[in-house]
């Protein structure tokens, strides 16, 4: 139900409420005359249509939509245009006397009204659907879209809500039921019957409280599995996206929309849609018990509610902004300090401590001063909503005088009616705060959404997974350019060849392009023009898996996970024994690091391994490369802070069964033994050849030779 259509609600009120008023106000003026004419009923369509041209333009910050003037209008002349025709029908010596005073006919009217008007703009005819906006549309589409991941609860929200409205039916019959007893005990003797009305009170009392039960529990483990899946959903689309879109994203952000928005999503629908059924069933039937009690009393009670829908409509537009804005600074926040206490060694290196408090001071303080207008405009709705309550019980106490001294009402009845009002008027708050709830959640689901339909700006992998794999890799024309900068290359028409079984070493001065060289050969990026052959076949016909495994990457500055060193030696493989990772590590000298114990294996790295010493991270992003047992090995300044024994260790493990190998290093000795070497500089590969033919040459190789290389 979209905004249009829950003022419409509250327009058919009012004008009952008003109707009720003024067509009284008409029979006093005229308790004199037999009969009303006709002018009358035409003078008060009139003041009707003023009067409710003037709520809806409070109900919609003076936008009224053309529906809703359709509405005003057929409201405020079905009543005189009926009687008119009844005029115009009547034989000429009956005399008009004027619109029954019967309340059935006032109520039957409007809603009649609604109703007629419901299926015009329903589309009956043709236009409806064109009339509708499309934000409404776009947000009803994202709300029906959001209900179809509850279908694997459905057995649950049966359950739920038929324990729901079991238990609403109980808490509505319990101030009836109370107020009989009451005007039971009035007498010297108990009436006969009240063994039997107190019975059913006690009943009913257990009733409330096994259903209330019972839907809180479905409602919550519905919700829990509903985040469950949300977030299990989402964090599978997030991991399939390219490297960009989390270098364009920050983790805190990222991190907030899994945790909280994921949250909220489940929150708004499943316990909203709880509150909305629950309050809609409870005022439907209180308002039923209530007309039975009084007539007169409902109608008063009934003006409370559409002076509530403008205020709530009024706080409900200002909130949504500052609600938006609350989301973007705690997201915003967690993100900075996240970043803050990631790279804390660097911002303590740099001294850095008061600037980042500053930046974070300073962050906060934006967050405080949104929650703190949040603040204002939730007392000053609490203020006029408690004034505007305090006038209407008052009036309301004054006419409950009257009708007792009359004897239209005793004082049995007038608790149960007060018992009444108050949840009846706490129920249609609820359907408010319900729909201005979701309405507010539609740009949190949006963006959540767009996470899923999301799709991952590279080639697909293919299915490609030969037993046997060669590891010769060709670069065909390649050019590259960061999706953040699309206008510079970095990479420029290269065409190079790393022979299988051989070692290339890939060198040159630091922004040359190494780094997005090696990124292209690990399909982290796509190249914007060219093509990377694996035994001749493009990257990405080769599964996703089988690829990565065949295709490992030792970088300058690996990282590791929370977690033992196994976990991190193993992490994505299955199937390794501690018998494989020990041999591994003593063929590279590292058997101190995984020791020849269990417990040392399983000994936790720490925090991105802040347990370690750089060389020992090093030494388990290598174990972890090795026992993949890949065909091609990239060493990214992966030996740069090893001893000597293992560096040789580790060239010579890695060389070993005919695997490819390309080597990015700064260090002399490492280059020279190389079966290749080329030399980059400004993205392109300017020489090419081994280490004798390049001192040969005396181009930029040599002349750049000690800048290039320390020992």
């Amino acid at each position: 139900m979209n905004e249009d259509a829950v003022c419409g609600v509250f327009i058919v009120i009012f004008d009952v409420v008003l109707g009720a008023a003024l067509w009284a106000a008409v029979l006093q003026l005229h308790r004199s005359s037999s009969c009303l004419d006709l002018s009358a009923v035409w003078a008060f369509g009139a003041v009707k249509w003023v009067c409710l041209h003037i709520f809806t333009s409070a109900l919609t910050d003076g936008k009224q939509p053309a529906v809703l003037r359709r509405l005003v209008a057929l409201l405020c002349l079905l009543s005189p245009v009926m009687e008119s025709g009844r005029v115009l029908m009547a034989a000429p010596s009956e005399t008009y006397s004027g619109p029954s005073p019967n309340l059935t006919a006032l109520l039957l009217a409007p809603m009649a009204a609604a109703l007629a008007c419901v299926i015009w703009e329903m589309g009956l005819f043709g236009g409806g659907k064109s009339r509708r906006d499309d934000v409404d549309l776009d947000s009803r589409r994202l709300l029906v879209r959001l209900l179809k991941y509850f279908k694997p609860d459905t057995f649950h929200l049966i359950a739920a809500f038929g324990s729901l409205i079991l238990g609403v039916v109980c808490d509505s019959y319990i101030p009836l039921y109370q107020g009989k007893v009451i005007d039971m005990l009035k007498g010297q003797e108990l009436h006969p019957s009240y063994g039997h009305t107190l019975g059913w009170l006690v009943l009913i009392y257990i009733g409330s409280a096994l259903f209330s039960g019972i839907r809180g529990g479905m409602f919550m483990c519905t919700l829990s599995r509903l985040n469950n899946r949300l977030k299990h959903l989402l964090f599978h689309s997030l991991l399939q996206q390219e490297v960009q879109f989390f270098e364009e994203n920050s983790p805190g952000k990222l991190c907030a929309r899994l945790h909280s928005d994921v949250d909220r999503m489940g929150r708004t629908v499943a316990l909203n849609a709880n509150a909305a059924v629950r309050s809609t069933v409870k005022a439907l039937l209180m308002l039923k018990l209530m007309l039975g009690l009084s007539w007169e009393l409902t109608v008063l009670t009934c003006i409370e509610m559409p002076l509530h829908a403008i205020v709530q409509n009024k706080y409900s537009s200002m909130s949504r902004e500052l609600k938006d804005q609350m989301q973007d600074c705690q997201a915003r926040t967690k993100d900075q300090a996240s970043q803050i206490i990631g790279g804390i060694q660097t911002v303590r290196s740099f001294k850095a401590e008061e600037v980042e408090l500053r930046r974070y001071r300073e962050a906060v303080a934006q967050m405080s001063a949104v929650r703190r207008r949040s603040g204002i405009n939730s007392a000053v709705f609490g203020l006029t909503r408690r004034l505007m309550t305090v006038v209407l019980r008052t009036l309301m106490l004054v006419q409950a005088r009257s009708l007792i001294l009359s004897g239209k009402l005793t004082v049995g009845s007038l608790v149960s009616f007060l018992m009444y009002q108050k949840p009846m008027l706490l129920s249609m708050k609820e359907i408010l705060y319900s729909f201005g709830d979701t309405v507010s959640t539609i740009g949190v689901i949006s963006k959540v959404f767009s996470y899923f339909d999301r799709t991952p700006r590279c080639k697909q992998a293919g299915d490609l997974a030969p037993d046997g794999l060669e590891g010769g890799i060709v670069f065909r024309d390649i050019t590259f350019s960061y999706p953040s900068a699309p206008d510079i290359p970095v990479l420029k028409s290269i065409s190079v060849e790393l022979s299988a079984g051989k070692m290339t070493a890939l060198v040159g001065p630091s922004g040359s392009g190494k780094t997005s060289f090696v990124s292209l050969l690990k399909r982290l990026y796509e190249p914007q023009e060219g093509q990377i052959l694996l035994d001749g076949e493009p990257l990405h016909h080769y599964k996703h898996k089988y690829f990565h495994q065949k295709v490992a990457l030792v970088s300058q500055n690996p990282v590791l996970f929370s977690g033992s060193r196994r976990y991190n030696i193993e992490y994505g493989l299955t199937g390794c024994t501690a018998g494989k990772v020990m041999d591994a590590a003593k063929k590279i000298n590292a058997l101190d690091l995984v020791s020849h114990t269990e417990d040392e294996l399983d000994s936790d790295v720490g925090e991105r391994g802040a347990k370690l010493a750089e060389s020992q991270r090093k030494s388990i992003a290598i174990l972890r490369v090795l026992v993949r047992d890949p065909q091609v090995v990239i060493l990214d300044e992966a030996t740069s802070k090893l001893d000597m024994d293992m560096q040789h260790a580790v060239l010579q493990e890695v060389l070993a069964r005919g695997r490819t190998v390309l080597v990015v290093s700064h260090q002399l000795e490492t280059v020279e033994k190389a079966d290749h070497i080329m030399y980059m500089e400004s993205g392109t590969i300017m020489e090419e050849g081994t280490h004798q033919e390049l001192m040969a040459k005396r181009g930029r190789y040599y002349h750049q030779k000690e800048e290039l290389f320390c020992n």
